[in-house]
């Protein structure tokens, strides 16, 4: 036990971390730890998925749980029906964009609130290294009840809601969904969109003949790219395996930068609630607050994670959260990512006026050129951090410590942070409009990272 338990969801190797005897004694200790009276559960699209959701159920039953199964789905549709149903927790048997030898299990509690290791990991975890989990199941009187399947429709209509009343642009959009959830719900949409869909990779196929979805990494996205240029496409949407995560591509076949989506979406939204609240991670910054003050919101920074963004996006009422990495949360699907609900805010927000997609863009890249996050494998984070620290403290800059080490300067300023569950430290910079400021610096911080090894 203990090493498929990581901070906010259970990830581990299949069979030898995580499997159906593990799947059933998680559900059971889930009833002995939160009580539950309904439960919602949904799997992806990988092999092993539907028989690790049905020993989450089976042990749900046998622990006197109602079960809502949703079959499968992306981990969207598992935040939706779980808030929609009044459910007590939502499951979602995924492993995402990790190696097909992996698999694993998110969760949500009442309303499609955020799973933390306080509120629900811990707890689960220490009732599975006890002896108590292995009690005998329930008899038959006291077993939960399996309800019917989620309706989907009720879900595709959420998603028609955040565009209806707007006039949308005949768009040819390609979408690659990498054979993972979210072909299906592109051909749900279709009929009610004026969108020409060119599909490649659409089928769900638990073989994933064609690689893991993760567009994230460079060599998964020619595909896309290529398709755009071929067909004359006005943007492409890519997905990852849960789709909880969109990318797209310009139509000149190039990869948008999950960081200028996120003022994009914001204007969106607050066009729609002005004088909102949104939220933004710390490792990019700038172009996010020009765009929201400009659109009349309000800007705050968060701590990058869907649980810390979900809580604050409560506590402040957030209209909308958006991180560069492409989970972008909205406040009217219970505070939770989408990666439907993004794509679309972009089509509606596009549809104001002529420009195209690499128009906005560009203008907004050129106010504000940034790295991308670049990754470093360090030995030691913390040695690296502070070698960077002190090379620059000196210059008195402005300090960030809400997320790793942040640096200000009046024309530029970087963001170091160590990963979570990786040897890795990952920095992204951005300046005031200068490129050639920006190529510098990232080879003067590179060069200090990689000294301090």
């Amino acid at each position: 036990m203990g090493a498929p338990f990581k901070a906010y969801d259970v990830r581990g190797r299949i069979p030898a971390e995580i499997n159906v005897p593990f799947a059933y004694r998680f559900s059971q200790a889930l009833k002995q730890s939160l009580n539950p009276s309904l439960v919602v559960v949904g799997h992806d699209m990988r092999s092993d998925s539907p028989g690790l959701a049905e020993a989450l159920v089976q042990g749900l039953l046998d622990s006197g749980v109602d079960v809502r199964p949703v079959g499968r789905c992306g981990t969207e549709e598992v935040y939706f029906h779980t808030a929609a149903s009044g459910a007590d927790a939502g499951l979602m048997v995924t492993a995402s964009h990790n190696p097909m030898d992996y698999n694993g299990i998110k969760m949500v509690l009442k309303g499609a609130s955020a799973a933390t290791p306080d509120n629900a990991f811990n707890p689960i975890e220490t009732i599975m290294r006890s002896d108590a989990v292995l009690a005998t199941a329930a008899n038959y009187d006291e077993r939960g009840r399996l309800l019917p399947v989620c309706d989907r429709d009720a879900y595709i209509e959420r998603l028609l809601h955040e565009v209806a009343g707007q006039k949308l642009k005949p768009m040819k959009i390609v979408c690659h969904a990498g054979n993972g959830c979210a072909g299906p719900i592109i051909d749900l949409l279709e009929k009610h969109l004026p969108f020409t869909f060119i599909k490649i990779d659409h089928e769900p196929d638990p073989a994933l003949p064609n690689g893991i979805p993760n567009p994230l990494l460079p060599e998964k996205r020619a595909k896309a790219s290529q398709a755009v240029i071929e067909h004359g496409a006005d943007l492409a949407i890519a997905w990852d395996g849960d789709f909880d995560r969109c990318f797209l591509y310009d139509h000149k076949g190039r990869f948008v930068e999950g960081y200028y989506l996120v003022g994009m979406i914001a204007q969106s939204l607050l066009g729609k609630a002005p004088g909102s609240t949104v939220l933004y991670d710390p490792r990019l910054i700038w172009n996010t607050i020009e765009m929201v003050e400009q659109a009349g919101g309000v800007a705050k920074p968060c701590r990058t994670g869907h649980a810390y963004f979900k809580k604050m996006m409560r506590e402040e009422n957030a209209v909308y959260g958006g991180e560069m990495s492409a989970h972008h949360y909205f406040r009217d699907f219970s505070y939770c990512d989408s990666g439907m609900l993004a794509w679309l805010d972009v089509v509606a927000e596009l549809s104001k006026g002529d420009a195209t997609l690499a128009d906005r863009l560009e203008e907004r890249i050129a106010a504000y050129p940034c790295s991308g996050e670049i990754n470093f494998t360090v030995d030691d984070a913390k040695t690296a951090q502070a070698r960077v620290s002190d090379h620059f403290m000196p210059k008195n800059p402005q300090l960030e410590t809400i997320d790793g080490l942040g640096m200000v300067f009046d024309d530029w300023r970087f963001n170091l942070r160590a990963s979570n569950t990786e040897p890795l430290l990952r920095l992204n910079v951005e300046t005031r409009g200068n490129q050639a400021l920006l190529t510098a610096k990232v080879d003067e911080l590179r060069g200090l990272i990689e000294k301090a090894g």
